[in-house]
């Protein structure tokens, strides 16, 4: 198989990813503290990242000079992004929240990908973006929710929208440092730092949690997300943003809200209506469209080498 439809087909998996996971997180926050879940999330993960690591590559270590970068990047793709991710959707509605957390999210990559890599922008990106924002547009507001303006949500609304601002950052300054490192490494350490940063905020809320009310459904909850949301997710979805291009790739974000509707058909009995199957086929024309032209090989702006620096 052609390794570009690899790198997309990758891309689409990871979406649909954490599409279902936006029903199976649902059911877990029914018991956990949403900090705390999402601290199980990426510290109970982080053994395997450097586990896989050590196997794959024969060390861990990263140079001390890229330790505040990573550390900048984990604090904010990992801790803030996340934490935002969750209240967002504590303070306004799904439809809003799915909405301005994703539709933006390409748009802002774009703007900022020549900060980080040399990207052209060019008319079919264009053509099958605008596709694609209408088809996800129509997903989302298919459901019933609608999009609220209400001033009850306007802390929410701000937040979502904040998520599709720090994510495009979070993806482009990875991106920037994996033309050194492997995409692989520089998963681990930013959740690593991610994690660090996020556990001084889980003090005092650990007992909001009925552990011993907890069943099997709860930890395979977590285990979903553990090794299949963070663990492979991380590393494909970085894996083929650097080999397909940051704009590109985030489009493909595209398919979560649609994977997360047929989660929710499955999982909560939830309707899908005709306008939203109308939308999935506007945003799957959008993203296929993107995906048959031929990408111009990205190169940082800065040259990069891999020597120098005392490995941590």
């Amino acid at each position: 198989m052609n390794n570009k439809w690899m790198n997309y087909g990758g891309l689409v998996l990871i979406a649909v990813v954490w599409g279902a996971n936006f029903g199976i997180s649902r059911l877990a926050m029914e018991s956990f503290n949403p900090i705390v879940f999402a601290f199980l999330r990426f510290g109970l993960a982080l053994p395997f990242f450097f586990l896989i690591l050590k196997l794959t590559e024969g060390s861990v270590g990263i140079p001390w000079r890229i330790v505040p970068k990573l550390a900048l990047i984990g604090l904010v793709g990992i801790t803030l992004l996340e934490i935002t991710v969750m209240y967002s959707i504590k303070y306004t509605t799904l439809a809003n929240a799915s909405l301005l957390n994703v539709a933006p999210w390409p748009i802002f990559a774009a703007l900022f990908a020549p900060l980080f890599v040399k990207e052209s922008i060019t008319l079919r990106l264009i053509v099958g973006g605008a596709i694609s924002i209408v088809g996800v547009s129509l997903v989302i507001l298919g459901g019933g929710e609608g999009f609220s303006l209400s001033s009850e949500n306007m802390l929410g609304n701000a937040m979502a929208f904040g998520v599709s601002i720090i994510g495009p950052l979070f993806n482009l300054s990875s991106m920037s440092l994996m033309k050194q490192y492997s995409a692989l490494r520089v998963s681990t350490w930013t959740i690593a730092f991610g994690s660090l940063f996020m556990l001084p905020l889980t003090f005092g809320t650990w007992g909001q949690t009925d552990w011993s009310a907890l069943n099997a459904g709860h930890y395979l909850a977590i285990g979903y997300n553990v090794l299949i949301c963070t663990v492979l997710a991380f590393v494909l979805w970085n894996a083929c943003m650097f080999k397909v291009g940051a704009t590109r790739s985030n489009f493909f974000r595209y398919a979560v809200p649609a994977a997360a509707v047929i989660a929710g058909y499955f999982m909560f009995d939830e309707k899908i209506a005709f306008i939203q199957m109308c939308g999935a086929g506007c945003m799957a024309a959008g993203l296929i469209w993107i995906s048959i032209e031929r990408k111009r090989r990205v190169e940082p702006i800065i040259s990069a080498t891999k020597t120098g620096g005392q490995m941590l």
